[in-house]
């Protein structure tokens, strides 16, 4: 972190806010605006870094990879100068050229043609499982909905071994925990660390992987040297995390939003034009990473603050996605926005590996959930799951209107 005596420039506002407490963490839209009006970049004393909220300077930093790096970690944490808990991933905490050779060979492995060829099983399991659900008064749009169905159609799809995947659900939560400082809500996250940690080493390895599945295609990958088999491990490890957590928070913010707005789900048609603008304006709305860091290589310039080299920066994505400068009516959750342009999925050379497959996998369950379903309405509290990261809700509990 860099030190307080170094940021005494007469430009930049200083915060007392802390981006990882438990009220924070609770609801990050109540303190935002703030974030967004001091200045368009400020410090935080609680982490003793610098601090991006607005719209312009978050794409900024994300899309300048040279000078604010992601291979120093996108955490808290400065590879550079501790060790990181885990082996970097080769994909979000990598710059090129590694980051080059190693995003060509995944984006080879979860290509369209890949996914188109799953579309029609994903779309079937996805009316299945509707089918299921509005035959219940009230269900849990989160454990029922939003984490079961992609549980039945992506780890197929890696051909992850059938023993043990709920662990990929708490694996995703993990990483993404640890990209905060070792607080009280990353030591409550680890609670379950070793089993699911454990058990996606295990199933990262080629013995253990199906034969046709996107985990042996990347083992394949090595075997033509595009990577080294210990890298391979390591991609399909980053594949899980990728494939996971976009798609069951953004699935889950999404059926909030439909609650807190339940015209807006009417308004949805069937047609993937439609779900798609619908999913991105949920990804928008309620961003389901709420931040990264990145940190400056060398010292540079930005919105007119000079940034010492070993700065860390903090890209406040959701922050980003409600800004006033950018978008018109920044707080209202609308499927007829055209929310291009989000950061939800990040910005740059690093955005998310999935966001295709959770695309896909919304796509799919959208299509389902309309074709029956003409109101999403809410039949309790939400409950928050506390992540360092993540916007992740724990259980929603909906009612939903049948068609007819």
């Amino acid at each position: 972190m860099q030190s307080s005596a170094n940021i005494s420039q007469p430009k930049l506002p200083r915060l007392e806010i802390d981006p990882f407490s438990e009220s924070f963490l609770t609801d990050p839209f109540r303190y935002h605006p703030q974030m967004r009006d001091v200045g368009p970049i400020f410090w935080l004393d609680s982490i003793g870094a610098y601090g991006v909220a607005r719209h312009e300077e978050v794409t900024q930093v994300l899309k300048n990879h040279e000078t604010f790096v992601s291979s120093r970690g996108v955490g808290l944490a400065d590879f550079a100068k501790e060790k990181p808990f885990r082996p970097p991933s080769l994909l979000l905490e990598a710059d090129p050229p590694l980051h080059d050779r190693t995003r060509n060979l995944m984006n080879r492995i979860v290509a369209m043609p890949v996914l188109k060829a799953l579309e029609n099983d994903w779309r079937g399991k996805a009316k299945t499982l509707v089918a299921e659900l509005i035959e219940k008064d009230t269900f849990d749009a989160v454990t029922d909905l939003a984490e079961e169905f992609p549980m039945r159609v992506f780890p197929d799809a890696v051909g992850l071994m059938d023993e043990g995947r709920d662990h990929l659900l708490t694996y995703a939560s993990i990483v993404f925990n640890a990209f905060g400082p070792k607080n009280e809500i990353f030591h409550s996250g680890m609670a379950d660390a070793d089993a699911a940690i454990s058990w996606v080493t295990e199933a990262c390895k080629r013995e253990n992987l199906k034969p046709d599945g996107w985990g042996e295609a990347v083992f394949q990958s090595a075997d033509r040297g595009d990577c080294t088999h210990a890298e391979a491990e390591r991609l399909v490890r980053s594949l899980l995390s990728a494939g996971v957590d976009t798609t069951v928070n953004g699935i889950s913010n999404l059926m909030y939003g439909f609650t807190q707005f339940p015209d807006e789900f009417g308004k949805m048609d069937t047609s993937q034009s439609s779900t798609r603008r619908a999913f991105n304006e949920g990804l928008r709305w309620r961003s389901t990473v709420q931040t990264f860091f990145r940190t400056a290589a060398h010292e540079t310039s930005l919105a007119g603050v000079t940034i010492p080299e070993g700065s860390k920066v903090l890209t406040f994505l959701a922050a980003a996605n409600r800004d006033e400068r950018r978008w018109d009516n920044p707080e209202a959750f609308s499927v007829t926005r055209n929310a291009s342009g989000h950061v939800g999925f990040g910005h740059g050379i690093h955005v998310c590996l999935g966001q295709m497959v959770a695309r896909m996998e919304a796509d799919a369950l959208l299509s389902a959930l309309r074709e029956k379903i003409t109101r999403i309405t809410s039949a309790g509290p939400p409950v928050i799951r506390l992540n360092n990261t993540l916007c992740s809700i724990a259980s929603l509990p909906v009612k939903l209107e049948k068609v007819g």
